[in-house]
């Protein structure tokens, strides 16, 4: 899979054996020895002889994360089928002056929906372990599920897994909510909507007495006077639990999600409920209607 990968903010290519220093650096780090382990890489030589092994193994797939501006390596992600899991797994380790900023996230979610795409894998798992609450945290984050521990070499581990098409509803419901965020002066982004529904959507709003129902235009037109007409300030919108069931190419995802931000100079913060819908078009999840009503919390 030598294929370049790019996100908003890092370019991320396969391996060379020119990056020997960085995966020396890397594989040292204390987060890698304690939550992967020691691969006694202690000289040049050593490094150069283990990212060879890598670049040899057609079962091994390393990538090297960038940042866009100015190409340092700060991380890698990896996707390697392995002798004891049923489905490929999809890795990421960081240098520890990087974590915490979202590069995991981003580069790996980057990673999935470039194998996605090809739709030559109908299923992905993760290995970790039950120490590692940042991995598990990102992991959920992608739509993967704790299905089982297994024992490998006498260590105790945990697969995630998830079929290839809740990873990507997972990823568009991320992309609907992060679509109306305008907080630290962030202009929200409305027109991300265009891209992850179907033109003839249909989106619902409860409230007290009524249904206010809107086609894309309409409710992209009154939430973007909203938002950048100073009524509604620091807003930010983000789901917080999700069942998502998946028959062929319908899905369904029932969504309780939490919303914070200014509304008239006073704050705010409410939960609700959503409802999507979603329909899939050759190798892509689109919204085809959403429905939600809002709660105090």
């Amino acid at each position: 899979m030598s294929i370049r990968i790019t996100s908003s903010r890092l370019l991320i290519d396969p391996v060379s054996i020119n990056e020997y220093q960085f995966i020396r650096e890397l594989v040292n780090t204390e987060g890698w020895l304690q939550f992967i382990g020691n691969r006694h890489i202690y000289s040049d030589p050593d490094a150069i002889t283990y990212v060879q092994k890598i670049i040899d193994d057609p079962n091994v797939n390393y990538w090297v994360a960038r940042l866009k501006t100015n190409d340092i390596p700060i991380g890698i992600v990896t996707f390697i089928k392995r002798d004891y899991l049923q489905y490929p797994d999809i890795g990421f380790a960081f240098l520890p002056q990087y974590a915490n900023s979202g590069y995991a996230y981003e580069s790996t979610k980057a990673l999935l929906d470039s194998i996605i795409q090809t739709g030559k894998h109908t299923h992905i798992s993760s290995v970790t372990k039950a120490n590692n609450p940042g991995s598990i945290k990102l992991l959920k984050k992608l739509g993967l599920d704790f299905p089982k521990e297994i024992k490998v070499n006498n260590e105790e581990l945990q697969i995630y897994e998830a079929s290839a098409d809740r990873v990507f509803i997972t990823g568009v419901t991320k992309s609907f909510f992060s679509a109306f965020t305008n907080k630290g002066n962030e202009p929200p982004n409305l027109d991300l909507l265009k891209e992850i529904c179907i033109p003839e959507v249909l989106i619902t709003n409860k409230n007290k007495s009524n249904a206010d129902v809107f086609n894309l235009s309409s409710f992209i037109d009154t939430r973007k006077k909203l938002l950048t007409d100073g009524t509604l300030m620091e807003f930010e919108e983000k789901e917080i639990n999700a069942e998502t069931r998946i028959v062929n190419h319908i899905g369904t995802r029932f969504s309780e999600y939490e919303k914070t931000g200014i509304v008239y100079r006073q704050r705010f913060k409410m939960k609700g409920n959503k409802l999507f819908q979603f329909v899939k078009i050759k190798q892509s999840w689109k919204i085809s209607s959403i429905l939600w009503e809002d709660y105090e919390s």
